[in-house]
Parts: structure tokens; sequence; C-alpha cells
């Protein structure tokens, strides 16, 4: 029987090319994002085989992430790296005291896509084979070009570029303190596009329940694919109102952090996209129980960010599923997923099918091997 032998974790800051800001940003409620602190793993069993997992944090919480990471990484050594359920419980246990959501399974999530790595890789598929596919490519959207901080000729032009390069939806953030700016802003875009390709439109949390309600009537004539996050992303009550008073679907989930507060927005019937986070919820193990009960419920999938994770976990998903287009951490890898048509193909290496970049050692904050 293999054994775990050693463990790498590493804290790299990935920087964008230029500083984003969605309504979050123009509240007053943050700063500008300007890099993306990526905590890696990389587990090595006896027998040689290497598993490689990440997980993320925006703004602030790379170093927490790191740091917990750091006291539960020896924890693994000697233990039998197929018995990836048990280790993901093993690990939450130790950092319960600092609750079993947030930090503490955000820094797990990188261990246990690594475990799923090295699963994938000694039966010589992609993780998205290993759990089961219903698809070889989901459909995907682009989302890093329609923030706020660019202009709507900006946002335009880099729709443009989308489109030719073969996606298939578009993202828009919304949410600004005047929200006819926001109407004209979706307005001049559903012009420009026409009416054949979906359009997603992002509050990130920014307005409250009369708002919300308000500025989705009116959007309603644009036949969005969904509106996200108009309201606290707790609000389970609120979500579910608003998908009962509004004909464009809901979608939220993107801002939980584990099963449970997940379950909550099926509980409630909150939503018709479902936006698990897989490195926010503590990894894939348990990303597909959330996918298991969404299913039960018929829910569309929609993970947030880290396409290179969630292609896979969207291709295993039986239901209508879209993968979210962001390239900030594609500087990070040798790999580059493949986008044809609209969609998203599923990675044809075993394992999760990405390696670090040498050029990834330049933002190299933090590392250690036990």
């Amino acid at each position: 029987m293999d054994r775990i032998k050693n463990v790498e974790i590493s804290l790299y800051q990935v920087p964008l090319k230029k500083p984003v800001s969605d309504a979050k940003v123009l509240t007053g409620r943050q700063k500008p994002l300007a890099h993306v602190d990526m905590l890696t793993a990389t587990i090595e069993t006896n027998h040689g085989a290497v598993g490689f997992g990440f997980s993320y944090s925006l703004r602030a919480g790379g170093s927490a992430l790191f740091a917990h990471a750091k006291d539960l990484a020896g924890e693994l050594i000697g233990e039998d790296p197929n018995d990836i359920g048990r280790l993901w419980e093993k690990l939450a246990w130790l950092g319960a005291s600092v609750s079993r959501t947030g930090v503490s399974v955000q820094a797990i999530a990188a261990f246990d896509i690594a475990l799923w790595d090295l699963k994938a890789k000694s039966a010589k598929v992609s993780i998205g084979k290993l759990l089961g596919t219903y698809r070889e490519g989901v459909p995907c959207y682009n989302t890093s070009g329609g923030y706020l901080s660019a202009s709507t000729s900006e946002v335009l032009e880099n729709i443009d570029a989308s489109l030719h390069r073969g996606l298939g939806g578009i993202k828009i953030k919304v949410g600004q303190p005047d929200t006819k700016k926001d109407i004209e802003r979706i307005a001049a875009v559903r012009q420009h596009v026409g009416d054949s390709v979906p359009i997603m439109v992002d509050a990130n949390q920014q307005w409250d329940y009369t708002t919300a309600l308000r500025v989705g009537r009116v959007l309603d004539q644009y036949h969005l694919t969904w509106l996200e996050e108009p309201i606290s992303a707790y609000d389970y009550q609120g979500h579910a109102r608003l998908s009962e008073r509004l004909d464009t679907p809901i979608a939220t989930g993107e801002m939980l952090s584990s099963v449970a507060e997940c379950g909550e927005l099926i509980r409630h019937n909150s939503v018709t996209f479902i936006q698990p986070d897989a490195p926010r919820v503590g990894g894939i193990t348990p990303f597909m129980k959330i996918a298991s009960q969404a299913e039960n419920q018929r829910l569309k999938l929609a993970p947030h960010f880290v396409m290179e994770i969630h292609v896979h976990l969207a291709c295993a998903y039986p239901h209508e599923a879209w993968v979210e287009h962001i390239e900030w951490l594609e500087p990070a890898f040798n790999e580059r997923l493949t986008i044809k048509d609209g969609l998203m193909l599923l990675p044809t290496q075993p394992g999760l099918g990405f390696t670090l970049a040498d050029q990834a050692t330049q933002w190299l904050a933090h590392s250690v091997k036990l």
C-alpha cells in the first residue's frame, strides 16, 4: 500500500495585467484587485506518485491560508492517499476550533484537490473522467472583460475579443451607486451583441432587496441568462423571493464556504443557477456533496472562478452547467484550456491537467516542505 511521503505547500502572488474593480470597490467596501494569492499543495507518495492542487484568496487572506495549511500538512504524512474523504474530515477536525468554514476549509482545499489529482493520475484519466463525465465540453462565458473599471466602450471591445476567441457568453458587472448607469450599460451590451449571445449580470451583493427587485424588473426585458448576487449572499429567503418575482433566473453561491451554507440555498429554492466555488467550500470532496444536492433539485450549475478546476466538475454534472472564464491564473501554469464553439473542453491529460510554470517562481511569497 502506498503512503504519503512528503507534502510541500507554497503561496504565490500572481499579478493581474491591470487592477480591476467591481461594485464593492465603487461602494467603498474594497480596494481594486491587483493580484491573486494562490496556495498550492504538492503531495508525493513513497511510490513516487505526485499530486498537485491549489486554492486561492482575493485581496486579504493569503497568509492565513498558508499558515493554516502549514499547521495541517504534517498530519498527512504516512496516510493512504486514496482515503480522500477520511483525510478531509481529519484535517477539518484538526482545525475545528477555528471553524469548519472560511480559511480553515479553503486551506484544506489545496490538499483535497492534490489528492484527487493524484488519484486520477493513478487511474490515467482526468479528474472529470474519474468522477464520471456527462459531456466533453461545457458552455463558457467571460467575466474579466466586463468589470466596472472598464468603460462601456472598453467592455464592448472586450466582448468582441471574447466572442472571436470562441467563448459562448458574456458577464457584465453592475451594482453602481446610480442604477441608471447599470441599466444603460446592459442596454448597450445587448444592442451590441444582439439577441442570441447569452449575457449574465453580476451585482456582487451591492443591492438591497427593493433595489434588486426594481432593477431586476427592468432587466427582465434583456433576456439575461441570470442575475447574479443581487443581494447579500446569506439572504437565502431574499433570493428565493426574487426568484419568484422576476423572469430572470437568479444565481448565487460563490461567497459561501461550506456544504451547509450552499444547502440553505437549495432548501430555500433560492436559485436557478447555484455557484459553488470548489476552493472556497474546501475542495472537490465537499463540492461534489453540494452538486449531489443540487442535482436532486435539478438546479443548473455555474461554479465561480478557477476554470482550471471547475471544467472537470461541470463536465461531471448531469444538468445544464456553465464555466466562468477568467484568465488571471493562466500565467502561473504551463497549460491552457481549449475553447471552441462556445465550449470549454475537458483536459485530456491525467489528473487536473495543470503544472506550475517556471515564471511562477518570481511570484513566490512562502514555501515549506514537510
